[in-house]
């Protein structure tokens, strides 16, 4: 199972960390887009219509949870699966994510971008 044309949106306003997982993803052939902010995470994933949304937590303007609660609300988008990509990851941000609905929660420091290929393709199959 690869990526092969799978379309992702990475909403995360970390630059370095946004190209790393881009390019990574992108080698197994996927479709990547990259949002800098929430809001414009949310104008993406309306307009592109990502079969994978990985939102980081701590964002400019509307932070990721907003980000998801509007996601999950939204027709267009609500189906989608989500992945948390996040430096923060007490006990209550995870089960905050899970009752916003998200698919999964992964703390950044303890993943590699190998691991997020492997769930990304684990979601998707």
């Amino acid at each position: 199972m690869s990526l092969e044309n799978k379309k992702i949106l990475i909403i995360e306003d970390d630059a370095f960390f946004a190209d790393l997982v881009t390019k990574k993803l992108g080698k197994v052939g996927a479709v990547m887009s990259h949002a800098g902010s929430g809001e414009e995470g949310l104008k993406m994933a309306e307009e592109g219509k990502p079969q994978l949304i990985l939102c980081d937590v701590l964002l400019p303007g509307i932070d990721g949870f907003e980000t998801v609660k509007r996601l999950k609300a939204s027709e267009s988008t609500k189906m989608i699966p989500i992945v948390i990509l996040s430096n923060f990851g007490s006990d209550d941000q995870i089960k905050q994510g899970q009752k916003l609905g998200v698919t999964t929660y992964l703390i950044k420091a303890t993943v590699t971008p190998e691991d997020i290929i492997k769930e990304a393709e684990s979601i998707l199959k």
